[in-house]
């Protein structure tokens, strides 16, 4: 009897994929090769990628995405409007989970998009299995070649229907912690809706009001897409647009490579779409798009606070997203997490999801559940209801 041999391997660079990576996919382009070349051609400075393959008999079955993410204190904690004793906190919460840590997905992005299998031909259980080996491998790796300590380790994202959670024993075995996170704002795009007014026309005359209110007040500003010169001439502007908003966030992990934005053009070119916000003729916004088969992946964005409220950008964004989703035809939009309610103020509805997360130190693992919390706060919103029932 022939024996079956399930085995894995380390790549370290998209040009060594087998050529049968693309076509096992999954018709997801964030885990296809032109999405990985132009991530690992303008990753910020603290994220290197793995790719993994798990083979039967020589036969790609199943693939994953890993980043190893250095994490510093001044990454991590970027808005300096803290408290004294904030301050305090973030400095000892950052000496425990500081350092390399292996995340499972895309650190960059929310979404389910570091895990495919072929379930035809490798059960889930075998595939995690040769996940666990290659985890394994890698910390190894890093120990030998760099002299540092894996010290988290994370699978990230995933919605609540998803079959990694029928997984339970793994995870206990891995001594892993299930979390959940922010919810993914997700927009769906109804049938009845064959241009963009017919979506506003759906709404109740409240939100109506406020969709011609926002505007009326963004009348002055001058939208356009921007081709990948463009996006080149005006990439330093982009870089310091977006990191106003991410400095912001309470909580980071990395900065953009500044040549993020036209590298994804290079690579993804019609998938990938950027929109400037101009005022005479200064660029003073901007959001992108990935176009994901017949999902619309809303991407990183950037606005001068000087003039966003007056002229409402981030909500006007978001209308101009949908209308983007909405026009081309898209079954749904994905809106991401953070800004949850103004989010669902133009139509997306909040998809619960989970992380499991482990640190390699015991003692530091059993104070995870608390440090989860205190960076990953329940956040208190109400959702909104802008359609008519």
């Amino acid at each position: 009897m022939s024996h079956i041999l399930i085995d894995y391997k380390l790549y370290y660079s998209v040009n060594d994929l087998p050529n049968s990576w693309d076509a096992l996919a999954n018709n997801d382009l964030f885990l296809k090769r032109p999405f990985l070349k132009a991530l690992e051609h303008s990753c910020p400075k603290n994220i290197r990628p793995i790719y993994v393959g798990v083979f039967k008999d020589e036969t790609l079955v199943g693939i994953v995405i890993i980043q190893r993410v250095e994490m510093y204190l001044k990454d991590i904690f970027r808005n300096n409007n803290d408290t004294f004793l904030t301050r305090k906190c973030k400095q000892l919460i950052s000496n425990i989970v500081k350092g390399n840590a292996l995340i499972i997905g895309n650190i960059m992005h929310t979404g389910e998009h570091g895990l495919y299998y072929n379930k035809e031909v490798i059960s889930y259980q075998d595939y995690l299995q040769q996940l666990s080996f290659a985890v394994d491998s890698i910390k190894s790796n890093i120990k030998l070649k760099h002299n540092k300590k894996v010290r988290l380790i994370a699978f990230k994202d995933y919605f609540e229907e998803d079959a990694i959670h029928e997984n339970t024993a793994f995870f206990i075995k891995e001594k892993v912690y299930k979390r959940q996170v922010q919810p993914n704002m997700v927009f769906n795009v109804l049938e009845s809706w064959e241009t963009f007014e017919d979506y506003i026309s759906d709404f109740t005359k409240k939100y109506r009001d406020r969709y011609k209110s926002a505007r009326k007040k963004g009348k002055q500003i001058v939208k356009r897409e921007l081709d990948i010169e463009t996006i080149g001439v005006l990439q330093d502007e982009m870089f310091q647009l977006y990191k106003s908003v991410s400095d912001n966030a309470r909580v980071n992990s990395f900065i953009l490579n500044e040549n993020h934005f036209k590298t994804l053009k290079e690579e993804l070119k019609g998938n990938f779409r950027v929109f400037g916000y101009f005022l005479d003729e200064e660029l003073v916004g901007f959001f992108t798009l990935i176009l994901n088969n017949k999902s619309l992946e809303t991407y990183f964005l950037g606005y001068n606070k000087k003039f966003h409220r007056k002229h409402q950008m981030y909500l006007n964004m978001l209308f101009d997203m949908a209308q983007f989703g909405i026009e081309n035809k898209f079954s749904k939009i994905v809106y991401a997490r953070t800004a949850m309610e103004i989010k669902s103020s133009v139509g997306a509805k909040p998809k619960i999801m989970h992380i499991y997360i482990k640190h390699t130190n015991f003692i530091a693992n059993t104070m995870l559940k608390l440090i989860f919390k205190f960076l990953n706060p329940e956040t208190k919103w109400e959702e909104r209801h802008p359609f008519k029932t």
